[in-house]
């Protein structure tokens, strides 16, 4: 599931993705991890893997533990990413 996630992820590149809160982002592919705009982080296509054991979410509380947590809700989240997946 990870390789179809991480190529949506890759097809969204540059496009504005919104965080609960209501902040905007977007993000750079490089490689296996996605450079942030908004931040200096960034997160690995592993953590992704990771988050999607929890899809679908409410909000961040399930992936708190891992790397940037809003930012995983607002990637995964999309309908962009999820389609009709989860």
């Amino acid at each position: 599931m990870i390789e179809m996630v991480w190529d949506r992820i890759k097809d969204s590149e540059g496009q504005i993705f919104r965080q609960l809160r209501g902040g905007e982002f977007t993000y750079e592919v490089k490689g296996n991890v996605i450079v942030l705009s908004r931040t200096n982080r960034s997160v690995s296509k592993s953590t992704f893997q990771e988050a999607l054991k929890y899809v679908p979410l409410e909000n961040t509380v399930p992936v708190q533990k891992l790397q940037a947590p809003s930012y995983l809700f607002a990637i995964l989240m999309d309908a962009r990413i999820r389609k009709n997946d989860w």
